[in-house]
């Protein structure tokens, strides 16, 4: 049993050194090597499309635009929602992940009936597979470009939409990346934070920073799966018996100090992987391995209840219990959620105590 279960918490950890993952989104990444990425925006206005600004190369930018056109003949562009597909454009990199955007525009009173106007807005960089990792980071930087684009003849192309345009990676992509090479191997105690649902607290930075550990936190936590998965519902709506001091990361001083942190195994055992994807500036593997991360967590969630179910009816089942978690390493935050998931049923409220009962005496052990 054990031994499965290493096997495959490894597996999950050991994303970076898979095959599918590394032809498509780590070759060319080297250490302290950004990859190159571009944007473009277009005038849409019925059929036709016009050049308002782009930092693709100037032959590729007739590429992109048939490209662009072809997708909007097929209806395959729909107004704020994002796709994304591979193109090949003359750029060093040929075949690219490209992000496109029909952005449309505001009615006006004198044109009510107008329709398909709008804004095409394009970012390419990186694979396919990564940028849909970013889908709803870049559905969102796209939507916060909105208001600019409300100006007539874009007068402010210049002040606003080109330097908002060219920071799309940055802003999108890379806060991840930025919050794993702030905290270092502190990140363990960011994780744990996420899965109990802990509140993190910055203080003496800078807004970016701030944006970008609640970003991370939120991409971390399980909450925007709780549709998909009843696992990761419950373990949202966890709260803890005792009450939870925030975690306060003081970047008043490098690297920061974080207070009031808690950990466990199971967090601190991903800690070499965030540091190696972190190492390759390779903001698309570090998310790869979040999402890993995420998914190793609702599996044991689902072992947990499906021993506390059986223990109900077997002596022999509640040992497996006893077994299992000692051996994920994530046992505090399980029985947390274990118990506000059973609050119902008594029986089953009684094991977790137990189990609860038994974490403790092992930690004193």
């Amino acid at each position: 049993m054990f031994t499965s279960q290493t096997s495959s918490f490894q597996d999950s950890i050991d994303v970076e050194d898979r095959d599918d993952y590394e032809t498509e989104d780590i070759a060319g990444y080297t250490q302290k090597t950004q990859l190159n990425c571009y944007y473009t925006i277009y005038l849409y206005q019925g059929t036709s499309l016009t050049l308002i600004d782009s930092s693709l190369p100037s032959e590729a930018e007739p590429e992109l635009r048939t490209y662009i056109s072809r997708r909007l003949s097929k209806g395959a562009l729909l107004g704020g929602m994002g796709n994304i597909a591979t193109v090949e454009l003359s750029i060093p990199e040929q075949a690219v992940g490209c992000y496109c955007c029909l952005v449309e525009q505001e009615r006006s009173p004198d044109q009510p009936d107008a329709d398909g106007n709008g804004y095409v807005i394009c970012f390419m960089g990186g694979s396919e597979k990564g940028l849909n990792m970013f889908r709803l980071e870049l559905d969102k930087y796209v939507q916060g470009l909105h208001g600019s684009l409300q100006t007539p003849e874009l007068q402010n192309l210049d002040t606003e939409v080109r330097p908002y345009l060219s920071r799309w990676y940055e802003e999108s992509v890379m806060h991840i990346y930025r919050v794993v090479q702030m905290v270092q191997s502190n990140i363990s105690f960011l994780l744990h934070a996420a899965l109990s649902q802990t509140h993190v607290q910055v203080t003496n930075s800078d807004d970016r920073t701030k944006a970008d550990v609640s970003r991370f936190i939120k991409a971390a936590s399980l909450q925007g799966l709780s549709q998909q998965d009843t696992a990761a519902a419950s373990l949202c709506r966890a709260i803890s018996e005792e009450a939870q001091s925030d975690v306060i990361i003081d970047c008043s001083s490098s690297p920061p100090k974080l207070l009031n942190t808690v950990s466990n195994r199971f967090c601190d055992d991903w800690i070499q992987a965030f540091l190696n994807g972190a190492e390759r500036c390779n903001p698309f593997l570090l998310r790869q391995i979040l999402e890993n991360f995420k998914l190793k967590a609702i599996q044991d969630m689902n072992s947990l209840k499906r021993f506390v179910r059986q223990a109900e009816m077997s002596h022999y089942a509640l040992f497996r219990c006893y077994q299992f978690l000692q051996g994920c390493g994530n046992g505090d935050v399980l029985l947390q959620n274990a118990r506000a998931e059973h609050s119902d049923h008594p029986e089953a409220d009684s094991i977790i105590t137990v189990l609860e009962e038994f974490l403790k005496e092992q930690s004193l052990a």
